[in-house]
């Protein structure tokens, strides 16, 4: 499946904005700024900033809110990528396709940039301009979707954990919905909220944003194998070299490319609800589970 046509429209209003929220590469302390903008702009979809906005205009054509928002989303993800990278866990030399940050500026300023870009991330939503009340159910939920309890963080160490041991389906189910479901949730559920959604609409997309975000990473896990690091941009066959808990390794590829067509398919069953409002976010989920890299 292509990628949709809007979404490069997307991409270029959310690098615009990327660029306004980072502070300049010649700003003091020097390295720090270099570091931080190196990664973020190293390339990536921005697809939980495109997923924040989408899910705002259904609600709203006013974007600022959501674009704000959704920049913070990617600060965190950013943030997230560099600390993954490190030789303390996944120890990789390649993201997005260039060499990873510390490999670049070193160890210590790389832990740096990964706490810098956090901060920033939370700066920026304070500061998002959405109605008082909504920014704070924001700001809250991605803290969570980010943190320890059923968060990135949490799926995170039990990702760690479970290395090097017999894939199990429930830590797995627990490794995915926690380490990339729960932000790529956040994202569409935060851009909903800053759209004007109501409880029933919060209800309907987190159910959404669960679902695709789970078939988000089982495919990731299927293109792990069967893809190469130029087209990744990051090493592949690195999930089954560190014998990690990756859908591929329990159930095989088929019963996995199954799996994401049948969250695929009950996340969009949630949007039937909105009819052709919901049409830029069904293609993104689409083209989500469909792509090749």
């Amino acid at each position: 499946m292509t990628i949709p046509d809007f979404f490069e429209q997307d991409r270029t209003t959310v690098e615009a904005a990327l660029q306004e929220l980072l502070p300049p590469e010649d700003a003091l302390p020097i390295t720090i700024h270099q570091a931080m903008r190196y990664s973020v702009f190293a390339g990536g979809k921005r697809v939980r900033p495109i997923l924040c906005m989408e899910a705002a205009r259904m609600f709203s054509q006013e974007q600022n809110g959501a674009v704000q928002v959704g920049c913070a989303l990617e600060f965190i993800h950013t943030y997230s990528l560099i600390h993954d990278d490190l030789p303390a866990l996944d120890n990789d030399d390649l993201r997005r396709g260039k060499p990873t940050n510390h490999k670049v500026f070193g160890e210590a300023m790389a832990i740096l940039a990964g706490d810098a870009l956090l901060t920033l991330a939370f700066h920026s939503l304070a500061l998002a301009p959405v109605e008082p009340q909504r920014r704070l159910t924001i700001l809250a939920m991605i803290a969570e979707a980010a943190g320890t309890d059923r968060g990135m963080i949490g799926g995170q160490v039990a990702d760690l954990e479970a290395a090097g041991k017999a894939p199990d389906k429930g830590m797995l189910e627990y490794i995915h919905r926690s380490k990339t479901a729960a932000l790529i949730r956040a994202s569409i559920v935060a851009g909903a909220i800053a759209g004007g959604a109501d409880r029933g609409d919060v209800t309907r997309l987190l159910a959404f944003g669960e679902s695709i975000g789970w078939a988000f990473q089982v495919v990731d896990d299927i293109l792990d194998v069967e893809e190469s690091s130029a087209a990744l941009g990051k090493t592949a066959g690195k999930d089954q070299a560190q014998k990690k808990a990756t859908y591929p390794a329990l159930h095989g590829l088929e019963v996995s490319r199954d799996i994401a067509a049948d969250l695929e398919a009950k996340a969009l069953r949630e949007l039937d609800f909105y009819g052709e409002r919901a049409g830029r976010l069904r293609a993104l989920a689409q083209f989500l589970v469909a792509r090749r890299a």
